[in-house]
This record gives C-alpha cells, sequence and structure tokens, in this order.
C-alpha cells in the first residue's frame, strides 16, 4: 500500500508540471479552473476582486515606478480609471468621492465581463477622442489592485486595436500607498444617455 502511494504521489508531482506548462499564463489556468467565471469569448465577469495575472492581453505590465517614469517622459499619456459606478437613470451614483491619478479619465463600467454596445462604445468612442483616435498612442489602464476590472478593459481595448496598451495591474491603491497625488474625479458623462 505505502507502495502505490509513494507511486501515486511521484505520478502527481509529474503531472502536474506538464499540466501547468500546457496552459500558458495564470489567466488561462483560471480559465481552466473556473471556466463559470469567464465569458466564452475569455473576459472574467465575476469576482472581479480576486488575484490577477502578471499580464494582461496585448499589454505591457507596468508597476508604480514605472508608471512614474512613463507620466514624466510622456506628458500626452493616456490614462483609463475602469473603477465600476452604479449608472441609474441617465447618470451615475457617488456615495463618496472618487480618488485617481490626476491625469486619468474615469470610465466606469468598462472592464465589467458582460458589457452591451453602449458602454462598448462609451469606451472607445472615448478613447478614439482620448488618442486622437491614433491606435499607437500609449494608454494606461488601471482600476485597483487584484481587479480583473482593468485586465478585461485592456483586453477590450487591444482587441480593438490598439497596439502600446500598459496595464498598471497594481492600481490606485498602490499609488496612494506610495503616497502619491491623486484627485477627486467624476465619470466621464456617457453621449448615450
Amino acid at each position: 500500500m505505502f507502495r502505490s502511494m509513494l507511486n501515486l504521489a511521484l505520478l502527481v508531482s509529474l503531472a502536474v508540471p506538464a499540466l501547468a506548462e500546457s496552459i500558458p499564463d495564470t489567466a488561462s489556468r483560471a480559465l481552466a479552473d473556473n471556466p463559470a467565471l469567464f465569458s466564452s469569448d475569455g473576459f472574467r465577469q465575476d469576482r472581479y476582486r480576486s488575484p490577477t495575472p502578471e499580464a494582461a492581453p496585448g499589454a505591457t505590465t507596468i508597476d508604480t515606478p514605472g508608471l512614474q517614469a512613463m507620466l514624466a517622459e510622456r506628458p500626452d499619456l493616456v490614462l483609463i480609471d475602469v473603477i465600476n459606478a452604479e449608472y441609474r437613470h441617465d447618470r451615475f451614483l457617488q456615495d463618496e468621492p472618487h480618488h485617481t491619478i490626476p491625469q486619468a479619465h474615469w470610465l466606469p463600467n468598462t472592464g465589467k465581463g458582460q458589457i452591451d454596445a453602449l458602454w462598448k462604445n462609451y469606451l472607445l468612442d472615448n478613447l478614439a477622442q482620448l488618442t486622437g483616435d491614433r491606435p499607437d498612442q500609449p494608454v494606461v489602464v488601471f482600476c485597483k489592485s487584484d481587479c480583473w476590472l482593468s485586465w478585461n478593459a485592456v483586453k477590450r481595448i487591444t482587441e480593438a486595436g490598439y497596439s502600446h496598451v500598459y496595464w498598471y495591474k497594481d492600481g490606485i491603491d498602490s499609488w496612494m500607498g506610495a503616497g502619491l497625488p491623486t484627485r477627486i474625479a467624476d465619470p466621464v458623462k456617457p453621449t448615450h444617455s
């Protein structure tokens, strides 16, 4: 019995790394482990505040010092904050001030896993305006740390053809934790109201 348990343990120890190599990244492993958490087109649709992968599709992951350096070098850098906000009766409802990075544009609800055409257009129309309709303009997307909303928004933006997308995975809470300045923001008003 001891020998068969030892053989089973050896077999499992060999199989797990092989399985991990067959699934290339954390997002794919999360999809394989919890398919109900993802839509059929690969967007995370539930439990947005949970551990995220190290990378987002088509984007470069940056940390706080990296974002600071980019802001110093590129004053035209477009920052998109995608933290959700309740939207009812053609307006956003806020029960407390929303702090964001000073240069950021707050486009709530664009990182949800399932969004209708109106919200997708809200994201892409604002992005086109902010980038001067240049898909090569650098864009940084963020929400909070361990938040799939920004991962989803990055996926949506890169699928729309934007080629220089950066994912600030650590988010606004890391920015604030570093003692960096913020501003109180209002969401960009949708034109579909």
